[in-house]
């Protein structure tokens, strides 16, 4: 079974990476999904997070990397899945995740969504929170991978 696993990814965490893993261990194949929202200010551009997201998950099996526009229904219409997952990691997350799952079930044609919990070590992981470190020059290494991380020193340097 295929499934999708969408965010703006901006940088992608550990958590994403623990989410991403786990789905692709449960349902067999995972489209990972860059959204591109044109409205929110994000670090890196769409192509460097797909680029990102190659190089952290290169040597890992049945994952697509994609980026899409657009509503997610849509996307998942295309790629021909019926089924999205996203990550919880509070009751907060919880409580927009539901809404937005009841209205993808209904809009159109509807997809199904699939919640995973955080696990313990990812539970406090947000790309923001990684943002804020990354600012104050602090150790990233708990909240993204060390690819992510030199990337994200990069660009606040300047580089890149």
């Amino acid at each position: 079974m295929k499934v999708i696993y969408a965010g703006s990814f901006d940088p992608v965490t550990n958590g994403h990476i623990d989410i991403i893993l786990r789905s692709r261990d449960i349902f067999g194949e995972v489209i990972v999904a860059v959204l591109n929202n044109r409205n929110k200010k994000v670090m890196f551009s769409v192509e460097e997070r797909l680029d990102l997201l190659s190089r952290v998950l290169d040597k890992e099996e049945n994952i697509e990397i994609d980026s899409f526009e657009g509503l997610l229904v849509d996307y998942a219409k295309k790629k021909n899945c019926r089924t999205v997952v996203r990550g919880i990691r509070t009751s907060m997350d919880y409580e927009s995740e539901y809404t937005l799952a009841r209205a993808n079930m209904h809009y159109k044609d509807g997809v199904e969504t699939i919640f995973l919990l955080a696990s313990d070590e990812n539970s406090f992981v947000s790309s923001t929170l990684a943002k804020e470190v990354a600012q104050f020059n602090g150790d990233l290494s708990i909240f993204v991978p060390d690819i992510v991380g030199k990337a994200m020193m990069d660009k606040i340097k300047g580089g890149k």
